[in-house]
């Protein structure tokens, strides 16, 4: 009986370590096939989430810059509001005030030699003139 026991449990452990090595070698089998549709649908993947990250930037963006264009609405809103405000306390001499501050750059620029946008103006127009008749005596 003792060698029939024996006999019983050497055929069980050897069973036992063909369903081992069995599962063992499905496991592994698994693995390499993971690994083989991860290689190939990777790059898919890939791709599919750059596509989609770009999308989500571009709602992103369009909410930032329509979050910034309506803030600066309301800034410029608040600033003419502000504005209106003023010159009805001070009864319009904020624009004399402008004019003076103007006239006064104007004439210590000139002291200075600097030639105003009307000088300059005038400078370009004859500058032209000159430019055409060079290109008419060129011509002849």
């Amino acid at each position: 009986m003792a060698k029939n026991t024996a006999k019983k449990i050497e055929i069980e452990a050897a069973s036992f370590t063909g369903d081992v090595k069995n599962y063992a070698h499905q496991i592994w089998l698994a693995g390499l096939g993971a690994y083989a549709k991860a290689g190939k649908e990777g790059a898919d993947y890939f791709k599919k989430l750059v596509s989609e990250g770009e999308a989500v930037e571009k709602q992103g963006k369009e909410l930032v810059s329509s979050q910034v264009e309506s803030a600066t609405s309301k800034v410029n809103s608040k600033v003419e509001s502000f504005k209106g405000r003023i010159q009805a306390r001070t009864g319009g001499s904020l624009n004399k005030v402008e004019e003076v501050f103007d006239d006064r750059v104007a004439s210590a620029l000139s002291r200075l030699g600097i030639p105003s946008k009307k000088d300059i103006d005038q400078l370009s127009a004859k500058l032209d003139d000159l430019s055409a008749a060079l290109k008419s005596i060129d011509s002849k």
